[in-house]
């Protein structure tokens, strides 16, 4: 299993971007929910496991991130759906390419010109930062 390190490397920071973003969108943290008062009065009866959210983007940032992936796959729909997939899901990059019926190297091929035209469409994003 490769362990995914971006950093360091061309486009490394977008990737890590996408990264978090994945795990971001995973915990439902951009998703309004509602909790009745009588259902957050039972849950503060009974002890609750804390969960640690181990990623790091403001909710600014990821909202820049799906705005941008929802553009590329508005764009090249195949593109973003692996981008979806491979960050979003969390897909190991073979599963991708069996599911498209291409190859991994071409699964991480076109993932990586995903980044790239997200990295451009962040652009303005990230100098304004």
């Amino acid at each position: 299993m490769m362990i995914r390190k971006p950093a360091g490397r061309p486009l490394g920071d977008t990737e890590y971007l996408l990264e978090q973003w994945g795990w971001w969108r995973m915990d439902g943290s951009g998703v309004p929910n509602y909790i009745s008062p009588t259902f957050a009065l039972m849950r503060q009866a009974v002890p609750q496991p804390s969960v640690s959210n181990n990623y790091c983007i403001t909710d600014e940032w990821a909202i820049a991130i799906d705005a941008a992936v929802a553009r590329l796959t508005r764009r090249d729909q195949q593109m973003g759906d692996i981008i979806w997939l491979y960050y979003g899901a969390k897909w190991p990059m073979l599963r991708i390419g069996k599911h498209y019926g291409m190859s991994e190297g071409k699964a991480r091929e076109l993932a990586r010109a995903g980044v790239a035209w997200i990295d451009c469409a962040t652009e303005s994003t990230r100098s304004a930062a």
